[in-house]
């Protein structure tokens, strides 16, 4: 699949001028894996959305709650590099904790089956799944409604490459002003690109994502521009 997007990336590129973000965007929208394991140690882009024309955040209120469920669930299995949140989806790109640190936390929720590698990949996707069930159920109670909220598979694609990370970090947060939310990506709050300018502590792997970039000023200088190469 990796091999796919670079060549669909680079056609696209060669013969329309499209940027490279709107290129990666129609890949990982019509051609997902949806069983792909979340491995140890591999970074990912995940992404779902609410089923039909229903909404996943109505308020702030919403918002705040998912993402305090999601370090919840998710942090103890997964570091995360950036995550926008819109009302109807939500996009997040994370690294699998290893193996060593999956098998402690197996070990404190799982105490009483054997651990083995292999469980691990399902392990993660568990997480995932406590994350989405448990803010449908709260979000049903307090719409009182009833049925699913999520559709029912979470959309993931390796990350496999400096360019293929360049392209989803740009994405993911030009992902509010794609869909007519804002028109300046710095203003739309539930989003990780104004947490990475900031100085204030945060759970998200900052210095690290940063990096990627060459810095802060190549973070924004990258974000401004048409999200191809640095």
């Amino acid at each position: 699949m990796g091999l796919r997007l670079h060549f669909f990336i680079s056609v696209l590129q060669k013969h329309s001028g499209i940027r490279i973000i709107f290129a990666y965007h129609f890949v990982f929208c019509y051609m997902p894996d949806y069983h792909l394991p979340l491995l140890p140690g591999e970074k990912y882009h995940l992404l779902s959305r609410a089923v039909g024309n229903e909404k996943l955040f109505r308020n702030g209120n919403n918002y705040a709650f998912f993402l305090a469920r999601y370090i919840k669930h998710i942090s103890p299995v997964a570091d995360t590099y950036c995550y926008c949140l819109l009302p109807n989806h939500f996009h997040c790109v994370v690294k699998i904790r290893e193996e060593a640190q999956l098998e402690r936390h197996f070990h404190e929720v799982k105490y009483n089956k054997q651990f083995s590698p292999e469980l691990l990949p399902e392990f993660v996707m568990e997480r995932c799944s406590n994350l989405l069930n448990s803010y449908a159920k709260a979000y049903n109670k307090m719409y009182n409604r009833k049925g699913a909220l999520f559709i029912d598979y979470l959309r993931r694609k390796q990350i496999e490459s400096d360019k293929q990370f360049w392209a989803t970090v740009y994405y993911i947060h030009n992902n509010p002003v794609h869909h007519g939310y804002c028109t300046d990506l710095s203003k739309w709050k539930w989003s990780s690109y104004s947490v990475m300018r900031s100085n204030e502590p945060t759970w998200l792997l900052r210095p690290e994502l940063l990096g990627w970039f060459g810095g802060i000023k190549g973070f924004e200088d990258y974000h401004s521009g048409p999200g191809s190469d640095l």
